[in-house]
């Protein structure tokens, strides 16, 4: 894989942003605070990192993007848009009746989403049965599973957690989205989780912490956890901003899920294209 610059990063994080903000005016509603958080991991993922072929979404050599968390949806086909795997004209289809952008993640639906993420709390669990099958068949592929802070609340991330690291995963490359926002309100205020990279450490993993939207401490970031020698599994802890990029959503108070007036689209696309002109 290539690595291009932060500055070309940054473009593909802005029109990840841009993307998913399209489509949240289709429905007038979302979980744009997820999307705009998660972008810049988005665009290291799929622009610096991971092998695929756009044209070929179930390439048997590819790396595999597992969406614990369904609800981000918009954010994966965000990216899906930028990396050409969806084509453009069906942005404007985005949670409509016989889409294939349905708003939680199906896996028999979309090209490119490589499994269904309405339960959480479970995609950590799956990737490591797909690590061990990709063990099997002596591949060389890595497995991504991106899933939140909330998602820390299931017993079953935990599991997963001690199995990866028991399996000796070095294929196994996860990132948590550390945003302190879950449905009920904060992360570390519902269930206590910190501290996570000690907790994470004591369960075997190479543990890295960055700043989630510093588009090169990410890319750092997942070079190490490519490169990194251990057989060990891989996570990368990654704090974010809800609504990173829009500065009047990110001040929102409850931005979970959002309903943003009409007129606030606009202003929301605006503020974006300011922020990249900045």
């Amino acid at each position: 894989m290539n690595h291009p610059s932060t500055a070309t990063l940054a473009d593909h994080a802005y029109r990840i942003r841009k993307n998913a903000l399209l489509m949240g005016e289709v429905q007038g509603q979302g979980y744009i605070g997820q999307a705009l958080d998660i972008a810049d991991v988005l665009a290291v993922a799929y622009f610096g990192a991971m092998n695929y072929r756009p044209e070929d979404p179930q390439w048997e050599e590819r790396d595999r993007f597992l969406l614990s968390n369904g609800h981000y949806a918009i954010a994966l086909y965000a990216a899906l848009f930028e990396a050409g795997i969806l084509p453009a004209e069906e942005l404007e289809t985005y949670g409509s009746d016989d889409s294939r952008l349905p708003m939680s993640g199906m896996a028999s639906y979309t090209p490119g989403m490589e499994m269904s993420g309405g339960s959480l709390g479970q995609g950590l669990t799956i990737a490591v049965g797909r690590c061990l099958g990709l063990k099997r068949k002596a591949s060389k592929s890595f497995v991504y599973t991106l899933f939140s802070d909330g998602e820390l609340d299931e017993g079953a991330i935990w599991e997963g957690l001690m199995s990866a690291s028991h399996w000796k995963l070095d294929n196994l490359i996860a990132i948590v989205d550390v945003n302190n926002q879950q449905a009920d309100g904060p992360s570390t205020q519902i269930m206590a989780f910190e501290p996570l990279v000690e907790k994470l450490e004591a369960f075997g993993w190479f543990t890295q912490r960055v700043d989630g939207n510093d588009i090169a401490a990410v890319a750092a970031a997942f070079d190490a956890a490519r490169q990194h020698p251990g057989a060990q599994p891989r996570m990368i802890v990654a704090d974010t901003r809800m609504g990173c990029g829009v500065p009047f959503l990110e001040q929102r108070e409850k931005n979970h899920f959002i309903r943003v007036d009409a007129h606030e689209w606009q202003l929301a696309l605006q503020a974006l294209e300011a922020g990249r002109q900045a």
